[in-house]
């Protein structure tokens, strides 16, 4: 699943560095994330850093991209081309 900004966004500037596949940018009223870069930070964190940072909780799932585990492992692959390899362990809860 990729992550959406929702209208609440106070356009506050904290998540865009955060991201760390470059998905989110400032769009024309409030920053968006892009689904296709999106990856939920799988790969690099064990938790979504724009979620972690924002301070209005406006960063739901995208209902409209609903995507695996390992799909988001797949999609962090081919953004950073990396070769194939075994997707990283679910964090424990």
């Amino acid at each position: 699943m990729a992550l959406l900004i929702t209208d609440e966004c106070i356009n506050c500037d904290v998540c865009e560095p955060e991201c760390p596949n470059g998905a989110i940018s400032l769009g024309p009223e409030i920053y968006e994330i892009d689904p296709h870069k999106c990856t939920e930070c799988v790969g690099h964190f064990d938790e979504p850093q724009c979620v972690q940072v924002c301070p209005v909780a406006c960063i739901p799932v995208n209902p409209a991209f609903k995507e695996s585990r390992e799909t988001l492992w797949q999609k962090f692959q081919r953004l950073q081309a990396v070769p194939p390899a075994s997707p990283p362990p679910a964090p424990s809860a």
